[in-house]
């Protein structure tokens, strides 16, 4: 590999781009990547935190406890994934623009809808090799996202463990949902289809959040995986 030393910014840039792709990543995966020393990626990371970019990504403990620190996994903020605005969400808000005022709202539906259906496709050997257990399947779903740079970690809610929330910290389309949020109410319906059970989206990047947060209801009848969801609860049975 030619040794061709990029500006420090052009570096810093790399390692946000990478960590919005593929976050939570850690510093020695990054510097695997980029063929660079882990000490001069921290280096980059500690500029990227202090510039509010990027943050560590609180993942759940793990059952085995390991010696020594964990190593840090990092995640893009909300104002470090929108430094790096492409073209990509100019021309895909043009293209759904077009749909909607050609074909209908019925045609941007639709385009979510089967957009999703290639995730879910993807998503489901693995979520129904877990059993039929919602919160199994609840865990490996939210491994499978992160594997797909959704940066999905997911916590017990209530002193009873009676509900789980999804926590999903990067977004590919969080640009586009933003005007479209047919995106983000189709992967909803997907993951109750995944899981069973009738989930709740209760705040998602798009519209300003944190991170997408969907609610998991555990201590109620489940469905059978895969079947179909009733299109919204009403607000009085929440």
């Amino acid at each position: 590999m030619a040794d061709v030393k990029e500006p420090e910014s052009g570096t810093r840039e790399t390692i946000l781009q990478l960590i919005i792709e593929r976050g939570p990543i850690t510093a020695a995966n990054l510097a695997q990547l980029l063929y660079l020393t882990p000490a001069a990626v921290r280096r980059h990371i500690g500029v990227l935190e202090e510039d509010a970019l990027i943050e560590v990504h609180e993942t759940l403990p793990t059952s085995r406890a390991r010696r020594g620190r964990p190593a840090r996994h990092y995640v893009a903020t909300l104002d470090g994934q929108s430094i790096l605005k492409n073209q990509y969400s100019t021309i895909a808000i043009d293209a759904l623009d077009f749909i909607r005022d050609e074909l209908g709202n019925d045609m941007v539906e639709a385009f979510a809808n089967e957009r999703v259906a290639a995730l879910e496709e993807r998503l489901r050997p693995e979520v129904d090799a877990a059993g039929d257990e919602p919160a199994l399947r609840a865990q490996a779903l939210v491994k499978k996202l992160s594997d797909e740079g959704f940066a999905a970690s997911l916590r017990t809610v209530g002193p009873r463990g009676y509900a789980l929330q999804l926590c999903q910290g990067h977004c590919p389309v969080q640009q586009v949902a933003k005007k479209f949020p047919e995106l983000c109410e189709a992967e909803t319906e997907a993951f109750s289809r995944l899981l069973g059970v009738h989930v709740q989206r209760l705040a998602t990047l798009a519209s300003g959040d944190h991170v997408c947060t969907t609610h998991i209801p555990l201590l109620i009848q489940s469905r059978p995986p895969g079947t179909p969801t009733r299109a919204h609860a009403t607000e009085g049975n929440q």
